[in-house]
């Protein structure tokens, strides 16, 4: 009696004790799963090579940028090399994307757009300002001066810390009548907690 009740008990002890262990181990696969999604793993040991652990995002692409627009390709237009706009770019994680260009604020200097992936690493972005022309108002603050409509196709770089492209910008008058044309490229950094004054003057 006393035997069949040892025996019981050690049997009843090694459930509880695997049960237990079982537990855990969900528990830990549960947190690192959490962590890591296939989409955000890009094979590099660098800190941004885990981008949805350190940026919280099922997408490698959100954050804030440093982001510089340049004229390449203008036949009569800007010539290569020319700054269009450097700006202050946020890609969330609801696929909505909001830009402070680096226009004055009186023209109207925040924009907004929508993006999606289009392929590993690759986006695309479709992109509206709605802008005031100072030159047609003595107060220095201008009447609307017409939609401008800017796409841009960019890649992520492995290490998720910077992304570069080509962009498309036409803008019109209130009338909806086609002003400039302008196209170019992108470069952009990513900007985060760490990220000095001085990037803004590279």
């Amino acid at each position: 009696m006393k035997t069949a009740l040892k025996r019981f008990a050690t049997a009843v002890g090694i459930i509880l004790i695997g049960a237990v262990l079982t537990t855990s181990a969900s528990a830990a696969c549960g947190s690192q799963q959490a962590g890591l999604h296939r989409q955000s793993w890009n094979g590099s040991n660098t800190p941004g090579a885990l981008v949805l652990a350190h940026f919280g995002s099922d997408d490698a692409i959100v954050g804030m940028w440093k982001v510089t627009f340049i004229a390449k390709g203008n036949a009569g237009g800007p010539p290569d090399e020319t700054v269009i706009d450097a700006a202050i770019v946020q890609w969330h994680s609801d696929a909505t994307e909001i830009m402070n260009s680096g226009r004055p604020a009186q023209d109207g200097n925040f924009c907004l757009g929508v993006w999606e992936k289009v392929g590993f690493n690759k986006y695309k972005l479709n992109h509206f300002a709605l802008g005031n022309d100072p030159a047609n108002a003595p107060s220095g603050i201008g009447n609307p001066a017409g939609p401008t409509h800017i796409q841009e196709t960019v890649s992520l770089s492995r290490d998720g810390n910077s992304y570069s492209g080509s962009f498309i910008l036409d803008a019109t008058d209130p009338a909806g009548n086609i002003g400039p044309h302008i196209i170019g490229v992108i470069k952009a950094t990513r900007i985060t907690v760490n990220t000095p004054l001085s990037v803004f003057f590279d």
